[in-house]
């Protein structure tokens, strides 16, 4: 006890400046009830000051009037400049929360669920939201301790890198500077001094979360030995992982006898200190696992370059696709029969159904001319071909290319068959011309043959059309009997340059090489 200036505390910490007896017990009455966060003072001639305590507390204004009985200020304590800076805002400063960038090169993702709602209250790495990009769904989490008050999107916008999720009212100002130290010389002495009473305090409150504060009580962690590294020197959930993570390293750490004694046995009450009771499970934390090996580069040549330059000119065109299912168990009826006619085994040919797919298509396109042409690059001209160059995709182990038969129109199916042994011949050996792979008008590929059903073929330009053949399999289907039947179904894909081709040409065309596979026995009729 001193008979001088009451010595007032606030924010239940040390005291940092003396007032007058009267105003101290109304400060204590009327404002400590409710933690305190930054303080007005009046003093110095009535300069205002904006002072905020280490221990982060709401805001409360103070009445101070020099003049008044419960307004005069006796003393600034010295220490007041080791614990107050000050701070450009009060509490509930408006924060807008900025989506970063995710990596990856994306610049836009979708919002598929908010975690959080306005009027929320929210700490550093609660999750905020699940956005969702075209490669992977990212969980964002909080930067600040606060309260939501806005969501600038709802679920399923697209929200752009670098604008506001949603706005924070932080719990701390985002800028802060210093203020000017104040000299035990500054101290304004006003009037007689009276009885004052010094209050001893606990000990300065550790800044963290809950969340954080419910790790160090389940794992018995006395959080004065954790190394903050927040502002303020808040402890963040990293810093608890890397201070768990020193413990448990510390066992293999060398023994007492090699360090100094001190060191030693305070190593061992700190792990002694840390270890969980039986009931606890201590969390572990586990790392992925990092991928052996380096990355390569390497430049884009040969057939990828061709590949890479042909898809880019062909994506400007605007596609049309359409699909169906074609039921081929009478070609494939027909196709088991000739394989054992001596006729095809003395040619020494493997009959598979792309030959028949081909011919198919050629005495189709004699009725729809119209995709077996070509446009100019301004789409100003369609030039009919009188020739059919069939096209097919080969996948070779030099890459996808895409030969032709030339002037199907004039060929039989045998002959298709031993025109596509030659060129897959020398497509494997990697000695196709230039005449073998230009030219072409039409284009068929031949998915089924790694697996495939369905797909959407990209058109190689010039040419307006392109189908995709998936593969054959044995299916249940009705008959016109209504009795289920063992079917060999296929599935066909077609895309067609919109430009100059609309759906029901191209819907026409399939009916009717769907047709001539169903019933092969009429393409003898369109023969030539």
């Amino acid at each position: 006890m001193r008979r001088q200036g009451l010595v007032c505390h606030l924010g239940l910490q040390r005291h940092l400046f003396t007032v007058g007896r009267d105003w101290c017990r109304k400060f204590i009455r009327v404002n400590m009830a409710s933690a305190t966060r930054r303080i007005v003072c009046s003093f110095r001639q009535h300069k205002l000051f904006y002072l905020k305590s280490r221990l982060q507390y709401n805001a409360v204004a103070l009445p101070f009037n020099l003049a008044g009985p419960y307004g005069y200020v006796e003393q600034i304590h010295p220490l007041a400049t080791r614990f107050f800076h000050a701070s450009k805002t009060f509490y509930g400063e408006k924060v807008p929360f900025k989506l970063s960038d995710i990596g990856e090169g994306i610049t836009e993702v979708t919002v598929k669920e908010w975690y959080v709602k306005e009027g929320d209250k929210v700490a550093q790495f609660d999750p905020i939201c699940e956005v969702q990009s075209d490669k992977a769904s990212v969980t964002i989490t909080s930067r600040y301790d606060g309260l939501i008050s806005k969501l600038h999107y709802a679920v399923d916008e697209m929200a752009k890198v670098g604008t506001p999720l949603v706005d924070i009212e932080v719990s701390g100002s985002v800028s802060e500077a210093p203020v000017e130290e104040l000299q035990e010389k500054d101290a304004i002495p006003l009037g007689e001094r009276e009885e004052s009473l010094e209050l001893e305090l606990p000990a300065e409150k550790v800044l963290t979360t809950p969340s954080v504060r419910k790790m160090a009580s389940d794992l018995k962690i006395n959080l004065r030995n954790v190394q903050g590294t927040g502002r303020d020197g808040r402890i963040l959930k990293e810093d608890m992982l890397r201070h768990i993570e020193s413990l448990s390293s510390s066992k293999s750490t060398p023994k007492p006898s090699q360090v100094p004694q001190q060191q030693a046995k305070a190593v061992e009450r700190e792990t002694t200190s840390q270890q969980p009771s039986p009931s606890t499970k201590t969390p572990q934390i586990i790392r992925p696992s990092v991928p052996v090996g380096v990355d390569r580069s390497e430049p884009i040549k040969g057939f990828k370059k061709a590949m890479a330059k042909s898809m880019t000119a062909s994506l400007r065109i605007p596609h049309f696709g359409y699909c169906d299912e074609i039921d081929m168990t009478s070609m494939a009826a027909l196709r088991h029969s000739l394989k054992e006619n001596p006729m095809v085994k003395e040619r020494g040919i493997k009959l598979s159904f792309m030959p028949f797919f081909i011919k198919a298509a050629s005495m189709a396109l004699h009725h729809f001319p119209v995709l077996n042409s070509s446009v100019d690059e301004a789409c100003e001209n369609i030039t009919y071909k009188a020739s059919h160059n069939i096209g097919f995709a080969m996948d070779t182990s030099l890459g996808l290319i895409v030969p032709n038969v030339k002037n199907v129109q004039s060929l039989s199916v045998m002959d298709v068959a031993i025109e596509l042994a030659r060129l897959q011949e020398l497509g494997n050996k990697g000695s196709l011309g230039a005449t073998d792979l230009t030219g072409g008008t039409f284009t068929l590929s031949n998915i089924g043959s790694i697996g495939g059903t369905y797909a959407k073929p990209v058109i190689m330009s010039p040419e307006v059309a392109i189908g995709a053949i998936g593969r054959v399999q044995v299916l249940p289907r009705f008959n016109s009997k209504g009795e289920v039947v063992r079917a060999s179904i296929m599935q066909v894909s077609w895309s067609a340059d919109h430009r100059v081709i609309d759906g029901a040409s191209m819907a026409r065309f399939s009916n009717l090489w769907k047709a001539y596979l169903e019933n092969p026995s009429t393409m003898i009729l369109d023969l030539k």
